[in-house]
């Protein structure tokens, strides 16, 4: 249990000039964790002190940067079964105090969206060409082209708020929803491009490969096959590799997320974030 008298007392020494007394009432106060943010917020709001509002902003900051640390080892630890949940902690990041819920309700509102048309005999051509229809046409998500470095690319509340994002939040938004209909698609780590895979079970146990084709989440889903990969590969002057062509972990997919958000602030100039997201990225390696 929190001591709430201590902590009031703790909050009102934030402001103490000498940094070794600073440090060491930091430090007590974020062993409270999340217990400590509400008298945190409170104090902030009562206070006209800019010195100290400023501290308790930082301090706040750094208990919901150590949670979103701790989730997300919990996370990969457990297995990285859940993509969603992995996307989820990485928005909290920037979003701590968003509401999860919204973001799960607006993803099941596009996959009910599609169940209620999808004829389970159709093709699996015919299945994203329907899924493509809900999402680009009627939903009118797309790649974010005029912008494509802007940070909140990468942040999935924003990409569902906005409708616009990079290749792989929207890969990630539209892999979940296939996943929950039960549609076999699936990630695929491309250099310098992030795509998606349509792999066939039966397939894959006849074959070694059972990819069927390929979509291009960023181009309205646009179908492609193995051959287009090749000469991509090709384009780059980069050595085909097995990987390029399979799906590929839940762990690669959000590295690259926490990576795509390292070059956006680096881009930006912000030093804090990029140092906290290597932190992150470390969580994963």
């Amino acid at each position: 249990m929190i001591n709430e008298k201590e902590i009031a007392s703790l909050i009102k020494l934030l402001d103490d000039p000498d940094p070794e007394i600073f440090s060491h009432i930091e430090d007590k106060i974020l062993s409270y964790g999340s217990e400590a943010i509400g008298f945190l917020e409170s104090a902030w709001e009562q206070s006209l002190d800019t010195l100290l509002q400023e501290r308790i902003e930082n301090v706040v900051h750094k208990i919901q940067y150590q949670n979103v640390r701790e989730d997300l080892a919990l996370w990969y630890q457990s297995g990285a079964f859940d993509l969603l949940r992995g996307a989820l902690i990485i928005n909290r990041y920037q979003y701590p105090d968003l509401n999860e819920q919204k973001i799960i309700n607006q993803i099941e509102a596009i996959k009910r969206d599609i169940w209620l048309q999808m004829m389970y005999e159709a093709s699996p051509v015919e299945k994203v060409k329907l899924i493509n229809h809900i999402f680009y046409n009627i939903y009118g998500f797309s790649g974010n082209t005029s912008n494509h470095k802007d940070p909140q690319n990468s942040y999935i509340s924003q990409v569902l708020e906005s409708k616009k994002g990079n290749q792989i939040s929207l890969a990630i938004i539209y892999a979940v929803i296939a996943q929950k209909l039960d549609i076999p698609i699936y990630g695929v780590n491309l250099p310098q491009h992030f795509i998606l895979a349509y792999e066939d079970e039966q397939e894959k146990q006849s074959e070694e490969s059972g990819i069927l084709f390929y979509i291009n989440v960023f181009n309205k889903g646009y179908i492609f096959g193995k051959r287009d990969i090749d000469m991509f590969l090709k384009q780059l002057q980069i050595q085909p590799e097995k990987h390029f062509y399979e799906p590929c972990s839940h762990t690669e997919i959000i590295k690259r997320v926490i990576r795509n958000l390292i070059s956006a602030y680096e881009e930006l100039g912000s030093t804090e974030k990029v140092k906290e997201l290597i932190g992150l990225l470390e969580v994963l390696d």
